[in-house]
């Protein structure tokens, strides 16, 4: 049996830390996610309109084998920004990949589309982005705020709010496995116009209202509901997300694990994966547990990873609220 963490949190996983930083004039904002140790690293893309900043060289062939953090953001190709500043915060603290007398900080990043939500995006010349991945940065810790915050604070889906989720298993073997998603999705995370959640199946302890699968199921429920008809606004999507584990994995090994954590994206979203959103899984491996999963722990563990991830979209947009000049009602209205 598969049980919650602590905190049920990414930050379960131990040697993570995260931190949020937001501007709800512009209703969007940044989720860092820092290794306190540099972390092996992957990838996965599997939607059709990702935004992105350094994740070539996460692939197993290349030559740098972890990272310092990783980057979730709104605002579309302006957010990629956001790792610039993420980078001055780990220059400060004397971080990153070390070449001569210089270090580089190694920071890919993955952006989401919030920018026609209702809010002001008129920022002038440069965007707020930079600043916001400084400040993230600078407030990473073990608790974070989850829902309308971070990089979800101003994602939505077909039928309600997004939001930032984050979720936490522990595995029989001693691994702990962690999902952290901003929640844009161009589909619904919701049954039908039911509030009653696709991720269903794998809810730990109510921790996204306990409602189950409706019974019966709406006769709609395989309707596919969409977030925009309108052709101006129909790239307005993407869900980005980090899975994570204690255990000591290769570049090959979490990149598996990136595309496991996908199946929690079709678990969780109908549907997921379209051309119109930018679907993205960053995989981050601490070694923290001193513990090398055997190929049995390894299918263990890739199953956990799709199940906490669906649990973590879940309550992204369980855990969004109400506010000023929202276009979406949040799930608890």
């Amino acid at each position: 049996m598969m049980r919650k963490g602590p905190n049920n949190l990414i930050t379960d996983v131990a040697g993570l830390l995260v931190g949020n930083a937001e501007d709800h004039r512009l209703k969007s904002g940044v989720t860092v996610v820092l290794c306190e140790q540099p972390a092996t690293a992957a990838v996965q893309v599997l939607g059709g309109a990702p935004g992105t900043r350094e994740t070539d060289l996460l692939a197993p062939e290349n030559t740098v084998q972890t990272v310092d953090a990783v980057v979730l953001s709104g605002g579309s190709a302006f957010g990629l920004d956001a790792a610039s500043g993420v980078q001055a915060a780990l220059r400060e603290m004397g971080r990153g990949f070390e070449v001569g007398p210089h270090r580089i900080p190694i920071v890919p990043a993955a952006i989401l589309f919030d920018l026609i939500n209702g809010c002001d995006k008129d920022w002038g010349r440069f965007s707020p982005y930079r600043d916001l991945g400084y400040d993230a940065a600078r407030a990473a810790g073990v608790a974070f705020l989850t829902g309308t915050a971070g990089a979800g604070t101003g994602a939505r889906t077909a039928t309600f709010k997004g939001g930032l989720g984050s979720a936490s298993t522990l595995l029989a073997n001693g691994i702990t496995i962690g999902a952290l998603v901003a929640v844009n999705a161009l589909g619904s995370a919701t049954i039908g116009n039911t509030r009653h959640f696709w991720a269903a199946p794998f809810e730990l302890d109510d921790e996204f209202g306990g409602l189950g699968y409706p019974t019966p199921l709406p006769e709609d429920a395989a309707l596919a509901r969409f977030k925009f008809r309108e052709r101006q606004s129909a790239a307005a999507n993407t869900t980005i997300a980090v899975i994570a584990t204690d255990a000591i994995l290769s570049k090959a090994e979490a990149k598996r694990l990136a595309i496991a954590a996908h199946d929690g994206f079709s678990r969780a979203l109908w549907p997921a994966h379209t051309p119109l959103d930018g679907d993205l899984v960053f995989a981050l491996a601490t070694g923290a547990s001193g513990k090398a999963p055997l190929l049995e722990d390894f299918i263990d563990l890739s199953a956990a990873a799709a199940s906490t991830m669906a649990r973590a979209i879940a309550r992204g947009v369980h855990d969004a609220v109400a506010a000023e000049n929202d276009l979406m009602p949040s799930w608890a209205q």
